[in-house]
């Protein structure tokens, strides 16, 4: 079973990014805390969803994590997933096509033009998964960041 998160999901969900985080090889680098993804999800115009995979019995054995884009050529809105994770133990279970299939599912029914998200070059067996799925990678895009003392430096030289 596939769900929107309520806010009593919020320590299962940090549960999940840790150990997402692990899975990725950085579990340092997840430093999020309830507080945060909690004001994240539930604010009054929140900015982040979050759906979550219910095993049989109803325990929580996956999420995806995701954001709204926007594309100028569309003209539209898009999904941005950022997490995607179904524990290893429930894996093979059909959770994170079901995941993936409800979020192409919201943007159909709301007319956005893509679903997309970035994976590790090294995780063949999630990049193989979605391959299975129709997903295409975007080999001629490189994906850039700019974040702690550059991000600083950067945006201090800006506000002078």
């Amino acid at each position: 079973m596939i769900r929107a998160a309520a806010p009593a999901d919020v320590p299962t969900i940090l549960a999940l990014v840790a150990a997402l985080a692990e899975y990725e090889r950085e579990p340092q680098a997840a430093r999020a805390t309830e507080e945060q993804l909690h004001a994240a999800l539930f604010a009054e115009h929140p900015a982040v969803f979050a759906l979550i995979a219910e095993d049989d019995a109803g325990t929580p054995v996956g999420f995806a994590l995701y954001f709204l884009n926007f594309s100028t050529w569309n003209g539209t809105h898009g999904i941005y997933l950022e997490d995607l994770f179904v524990r290893p133990e429930a894996r093979g279970g059909g959770h994170g096509s079901a995941l993936l299939r409800e979020l192409a599912r919201i943007a159909v029914e709301r007319g956005y033009s893509r679903v997309e998200w970035s994976v590790l070059k090294w995780n063949e067996p999630s990049i193989g998964f979605y391959k299975a799925l129709g997903a295409v990678p975007l080999d001629e895009w490189t994906m850039m960041r700019l974040t702690g003392d550059a991000l600083q430096a950067f945006g201090s030289e800006a506000a002078g």
